[in-house]
């Protein structure tokens, strides 16, 4: 295992970006939080959005110049792309790519489109990326707030020799040398965060979920029950190993819960499943899973929508709405009808 280097504001400084221009490429989730990060820094900050769009709104209310694609390009030193990955392509061979010349650096937030050669940058341009470990919202209120989300940094090329630099400056200008930021690769990056997201944060969860108040309610146990004590009390036990691991879980929980950890958890979790996390795994390293994703976007997503909509009305989605609007505790969410 190579040696754990973290780095923080201390080891790098907002100097590389002072007196450039950043263009912020999407208005989404991740482009508010870098833009206005940014620019709370006092970095030069510009916007590139679809006008007459919900986001453009956003930007313009905020305050920000919002220019079409192939401008903000033009005008841009630093080039952080922040769109969907499905997006990604298209925007960068029609706006950006007739625009780059030599000096100006391709920021990225996510690996993919370079990893899977969706997009090849020219020669003479810098490409680097900062991931945050968090969402965009989060990364906006922990900086409002005086702290920051932790951060990945990656160089895919330094023509420049300084690219490095330049990417510590944008990770200390959203907020990230206040948490800390561990350096990877893009390919390390990317099959890493597909396969966590695939197999255990978001698919292996919720699937999980279903399954388990599947099983509850099949047996004759009242829904609502089922709802805490499959999904309600998830949030309880994830903050206990977010703070302290599996092991102040197991101390924080009771001896019962914990035999059962120990005792049953394996059963479930076999090697069987493992096997699938693997080919899993592979199918992300060979590019299968990213080439099915392009051409499922490219068909219209019609088989991403049916599996939403059907998700959206599985019965522990059902009993979730009725129970979350009873919480009195609790600011119930909903996801926008667009």
């Amino acid at each position: 295992m190579s040696e754990l280097k973290i780095f923080y504001d201390k080891d790098g400084s907002l100097a590389p970006l002072q007196g450039k221009t950043v263009a912020v490429f999407g208005y989404g989730s991740q482009g508010h939080a870098h833009a206005n990060n940014l620019r709370d820094s006092g970095i030069n900050v510009i916007v590139s959005e679809l006008e007459g769009t919900h986001n453009y709104n956003l930007a313009k209310e905020a305050g920000f110049e919002i220019f079409p694609a192939d401008e903000a390009a033009k005008k841009g030193d630093l080039l952080i792309i922040t769109l969907p990955d499905e997006v990604q392509e298209k925007v960068y061979n029609s706006a950006i790519k007739p625009n780059l010349t030599a000096g100006k650096t391709l920021g990225f937030c996510h690996g993919f489109n370079v990893r899977f050669g969706l997009i090849t940058p020219p020669e003479g341009v810098d490409v680097i990326m900062i991931a945050p470990k968090g969402p965009g919202h989060t990364v906006r209120s922990c900086f409002t707030e005086g702290s920051g989300v932790p951060c990945l940094i990656a160089i895919e090329n330094d023509t420049t020799g300084t690219a490095r630099e330049l990417a510590m400056a944008w990770a200390i200008g959203i907020g990230g040398g206040r948490a800390g930021v561990l350096e990877t690769t893009f390919t390390e990056e990317t099959e890493t965060d597909l396969f966590g997201e695939q197999v255990v944060l978001c698919g292996g969860l919720t699937a999980m979920c279903k399954a388990g108040f599947e099983v509850l309610t099949e047996a004759g146990y009242q829904p609502h029950i089922a709802y805490f004590e499959i999904l309600h009390e998830l949030l309880l036990i994830i903050k206990l190993m977010s703070e302290g691991g599996l092991s102040y879980m197991r101390y924080s929980v009771s001896n019962t819960a914990e035999w059962g950890d120990l005792e049953v958890g394996p059963k479930i979790i076999t090697e069987h499943v493992k096997d699938n996390m693997r080919q899993a795994l592979k199918d992300i390293q060979s590019g299968k899973f990213a080439k099915e994703w392009i051409e499922e976007c490219e068909a219209g997503k019609p088989n991403f929508t049916a599996r939403y909509e059907a998700d959206k009305n599985h019965p522990i989605e059902v009993v979730g709405r009725e129970l979350r609007k009873m919480f009195s505790w609790m600011d119930a969410k909903e996801v926008p009808n667009e």
